[in-house]
């Protein structure tokens, strides 16, 4: 279930600061601005778009550069925190050795 109408979208207010410092900027210098944030629950709002978003994933920072559809939905989306590696081990790799040799 979504967070009600009534209350509007969850923006952190630290991050919320950092956005409307960015949007001070001329237009030209917005782009090459990219704001920080561990702020993962956050969700993305129509003054966000074309700005470029560093968001954690508990290791390491994700760029994240926010367009017209991401709206509306939360910047943790964008920056997975699970790296898949694939199923199978040695029989799986096996297969494969036989599939690029022949």
């Amino acid at each position: 279930m979504g967070r009600s109408i009534k209350k509007g979208p969850y923006v952190n207010p630290k991050l919320m600061k950092k956005i409307k410092k960015v949007l001070e900027l001329p237009i030209e210098q917005r782009d090459k601005v990219k704001i920080r944030t561990y702020s993962r629950d956050s969700d993305i709002i129509p003054e966000m778009v074309n700005m470029v978003f560093e968001v954690h994933n508990g290791k390491q920072f994700i760029t994240v550069k926010v367009v017209e559809d991401m709206v509306g939905h939360k910047l943790g989306e964008f920056a997975p925190t699970r790296k898949f590696i694939k199923h199978g081990g040695k029989l799986q790799r096996e297969l494969e050795q036989k599939k690029a040799k022949g």
